[in-house]
């Protein structure tokens, strides 16, 4: 566990806000997100975003968010597990190309936590 901590100060800010600007997708319409925690990922070059699904009149749900980056820059990104699994093919490609760099993404972003 000490491994980890010591990473997290490691965090990259942009890969950091990418990731945060995903997680609004993995999470029912008119849920809230509150971000518990960012550190590095398992891998290199990923980050972990530990967050609450809040849902009015239900118990916050914890919930993870992994993503991976690519060597391409330093916030492409090339992969999105959440602990309901990989969102992969065509869902990523919209998300990067389509969703991540709008204002409803940035707008839709939760706080750093």
């Amino acid at each position: 566990m000490a491994g980890l901590g010591a990473c997290s100060g490691s965090v990259d800010a942009e890969q950091a806000r990418t990731c945060r600007r995903a997680l609004p997708t993995l999470v029912p319409e008119g849920a809230r997100i509150t971000v518990l925690r960012t550190a590095a990922g398992p891998r290199d070059r990923s980050i972990r975003i530990d967050f609450a699904q809040e849902r009015d009149g239900r118990t916050p749900l914890p919930r993870y968010a992994v993503c991976e980056f690519s060597g391409l820059s330093r916030t492409d990104l090339s992969g999105l597990t959440s602990d309901r699994g990989a969102v992969g093919g065509a869902a990523l490609y919209l998300l990067k190309h389509y969703y991540l760099d709008t204002p409803d993404a940035a707008q839709a972003e939760p706080g750093a936590g």
